[in-house]
Order: structure tokens, then C-alpha cells, then sequence
């Protein structure tokens, strides 16, 4: 076996004798063949064990017998102690999704602290089985099915090539202690459930089934190329960017089939889900959303919309004094003036005597009402949105001023006619709006 990883290291991973790798080491028999495999390659090393406090007395025997056989090998060695069990509490995970968001964290930031450049971790052949078996059972795309990466970022896998028999009998040929971790004995775990019920009846139904296994996810893996280079070409010609935003005609998008299929390739980088949703929003109305943790996708008339969410910041910035500039949301001068000036889209005069301090400036709210300068009677801020066809975006990124509670200017779109200089003004007020 070694002959054949020292191989895969020279073809795959031929930097690896010239930069720092991080190995995770949990003290099990996988990681424990991995750390004597790539000891014996000559590699430059690092070890980081995690104690997730899970297990009492065990988890605390697995550290002790990690650090005791990195200390043989002379290696520099991290460790961590994790509250799991609070951090799956509080952030609403299960168990092993707690740990898995855990230890990635940390050792990302082992390697960004001590310039590591892998983060090896002992992934193998098997794995690849019962991944691609769970991702089936909760229902996913072909990237779902194509496997586990022998790359990722910083992270590389070099076990997968192998199964868990060889991997048991480099072991056993090498004399290598491990700890078992009492939990991979137990079917609390729908991965466990699969390695000890349904693996097992594959492997009985067709005794090559790991190695049939292992081809067809390569074929899928191949053809998820292909598909993601087609998308990527697709994206080029259909995702406009302008203004931060990314327009997407409806209509090129309708002719797409099957559209359901293009949709999820599409927007599913965007973290959307629902894509009964997404197509349903073709033929909605203006305005219409739906939403994923990270991004809006809205329509707009021939056009849908794709934004992503904003960090939700203060919207209400109150000035109790009439300074010369607003720094804050945006850029505003307040300047007196002797008679209006040049006028355009950026700039309004108004009475001063009419304003009426504090002076705020703040996103719309449901209800809004102005009067708009040279119109007679108020108009709801929402009707003047529709009118003047704004999209979504930008009704949510409209800011007003106000005298207290009365509309100065939608800023840089229309003032108020009740604070409009007239014949009886005597001190005007410039107010600007700077790029």
C-alpha cells in the first residue's frame, strides 16, 4: 500500500515535500495509517487532534494517546478541547454537524496562523460510499452523487483512492495502534446505520460492488464537469451585472429545458432550494421574491433580479444639529445660499425657516406619504415607487430625508412641495447629494 500511496503523492500532490501540511489525527485507525503513511513518505508535518468532550473518559484517553505517539514522531502538535454539545445547542445542528463546523474552523485557522499549506484529513474509498448513499437518501444533484474531493481548498484527501480493507491491513502489517471510538458501533448515526446494514448486503449482492462503485462516481464526476463548464457558458451569456445586481431575462430562461434541471444548476450557488419557487416567479408579477439565507432573487418586469442580502445595518441616522455635511448613510452638503441656483436630480432647495430639526435620514416604511414637488395633494411613497417603476433593490435602497417626521426629499429622485422656497422665503438651504 505504500508504494501505491507514495504514487498517488507524487502524481497528485508533488508539492507536498516542498510545503507544511497539517495532518488531523483523531487517534482511529484511519488517521493513525495516514499519519504513519505520510511519516514514512518523508513529509512535512503537523499534527492537530480535536477532543470534542463527547465521550468523557474516551475522548480524553484518544488525546493522551495521540499527543504520546506524536511526541515518537517528533511532530508539532495542536489540540483543542470543544464544547459540542452547547455549540450544537446553540446553533440548532445535530451532534456531527456541530463537530464537523468545528473542526474546520479550526483547523482553517491553525493554517492560516502557522502558514500550513494542506490540511490533510483520512478520508477513504469507503467514505465515498456512505456520502454518496446519505446524499441519495436526503435527495441532491449530480454534485451530490459525484463524490467526496481529493481537494478542497487547503484540504486533501489522500486515503480515498483506498478502502477500509486495505487501510485495516496496512495496519495490522505495520503494527499500528489505534483507538475505536465506541460510537462507530452504535446506529444513533445514519452514517453508521449505512456502514453496518447497507453497505454490507451491496457488498453480499455483488462481492466487486466497491470498485463498480467507485467507476460510476467517476463517470458522474466527469459529467458534472461537463455540466458546470456548459452553466459557467450559460451564466456568460445570461446573467447581466450592472450595479452590483445580476439581471437575468425571463424570456431566455423559459425556453430552457428542462427548465427545472437549468434552474437548480443555474442559482444553486446562490444557496436557493425551492425551485418549484423560482420557476413560479417567471410568470409573477413585478415585485414578487423568494429568498435563500444569502440572496433575493425578485422579479422585474421582464427581468429577474439577483442580489445578495444585505447585512441589516442601522436605518435610521438622526442629526439633532443642522451641520454643514450628513457623512452618514450617504453623502449630503447643506450649504446657504442667496437664490437657487443650477438644479438638478442631486440637488434641492428648500426654506429653512420650514425645517424642523432633528433632521433624519432612513430607509421608507409602509405608510410613507409626501407631496411631491410641483404636484398638488400627498401620494403614498409606495404609489410613487410603482410609478416611477422601481425595482425591488431599489425601493430597499431608496434613503429619505425628514424634517421629524415629515419627507423633505426622496433623495435624488423628488422633494416635497412643503418645504419649496416661495416669494416669502428668506433664508434658503442648499442640499446636495455627493457621489
Amino acid at each position: 500500500m505504500f508504494k501505491e500511496f507514495q504514487n498517488l503523492i507524487n502524481q497528485s500532490y508533488p508539492n507536498l515535500y516542498k510545503q507544511r501540511t497539517l495532518i488531523a489525527v483523531s487517534g482511529g485507525i484511519d488517521s493513525m495509517v495516514l499519519l504513519h503513511l505520510m511519516h514514512k513518505a518523508n513529509l512535512n508535518l503537523a499534527v492537530a487532534h480535536c477532543n470534542f468532550t463527547l465521550r468523557g473518559e474516551e475522548s480524553d484517553a484518544e488525546e493522551i494517546f495521540v499527543k504520546e505517539t506524536v511526541a515518537d514522531y517528533d511532530y508539532e502538535f495542536f489540540v483543542e478541547r470543544f464544547p459540542t454539545q452547547s455549540y450544537a445547542a446553540e446553533k440548532g445542528l445535530n451532534t456531527q454537524l456541530a463537530a464537523r463546523e468545528l473542526r474546520y474552523a479550526w483547523f482553517n485557522h491553525l493554517a492560516e496562523l502557522h502558514n500550513f499549506d494542506h490540511i490533510a484529513v483520512a478520508h477513504h474509498a469507503n467514505d465515498k460510499i456512505e456520502t454518496f448513499l446519505i446524499n441519495l437518501s436526503r435527495g441532491t444533484g449530480i454534485d451530490g452523487l459525484s463524490g467526496i474531493p481529493e481537494k478542497n481548498q487547503k484540504i486533501i484527501r489522500p486515503l480515498l483512492p483506498f478502502s477500509r480493507a486495505q487501510i485495516t491491513a496496512y495496519a495490522k502489517e505495520n503494527n499500528i495502534d489505534w483507538k475505536e471510538d465506541s460510537s462507530n458501533s452504535s446506529d444513533k448515526y445514519i452514517r453508521n446505520k449505512i456502514r453496518h446494514h447497507i453497505v454490507p448486503i451491496l457488498e453480499e449482492l455483488h462481492p466487486n460492488f466497491l470498485n463498480n462503485f467507485l467507476q460510476t462516481q467517476e463517470f458522474l464526476s466527469d459529467t458534472s464537469q461537463i455540466v458546470a463548464k456548459q452553466v459557467e457558458e450559460l451564466k456568460s451569456i445570461l446573467f447581466i451585472k450592472e450595479d452590483g445586481l445580476i439581471k437575468i431575462p425571463v424570456q431566455q430562461l423559459k425556453v430552457l429545458h428542462p427548465l427545472r434541471t437549468y434552474l437548480y444548476e443555474l442559482f444553486k450557488d446562490y444557496n436557493f432550494t425551492n425551485w418549484d419557487d423560482i420557476g413560479h416567479l417567471l410568470d409573477a408579477m413585478s415585485g414578487k421574491a423568494v429568498y435563500s439565507k444569502t440572496h433575493e432573487l425578485s422579479k422585474d418586469r421582464s427581468f429577474l433580479i439577483l442580489r445578495k442580502i444585505p447585512l441589516k445595518l442601522n436605518t435610521e441616522f438622526i442629526y439633532e444639529k443642522l451641520s454643514e455635511t450628513i457623512h452618514d448613510p450617504i453623502h449630503l452638503n447643506v450649504t446657504k445660499v442667496t437664490e437657487i441656483e443650477e438644479k438638478d436630480a442631486n440637488t434641492i432647495y428648500v426654506d429653512a425657516e420650514k425645517l424642523n430639526l432633528p433632521l433624519i435620514v432612513r430607509k421608507w416604511h409602509t405608510g410613507d406619504y409626501f407631496h411631491p414637488f410641483g404636484m398638488k395633494g400627498k401620494k403614498k411613497v409606495s404609489k410613487f415607487f410603482k410609478d416611477e417603476k422601481f425595482s425591488l433593490p431599489e425601493k430597499e435602497t431608496q434613503w429619505i430625508l425628514l424634517s421629524q417626521d415629515q419627507i423633505v426629499w426622496i433623495i435624488g429622485k423628488r422633494a416635497d412641495q412643503r418645504f419649496a422656497v416661495s416669494p416669502k422665503t428668506t433664508s434658503i438651504l442648499k442640499i446636495q447629494l455627493q457621489p
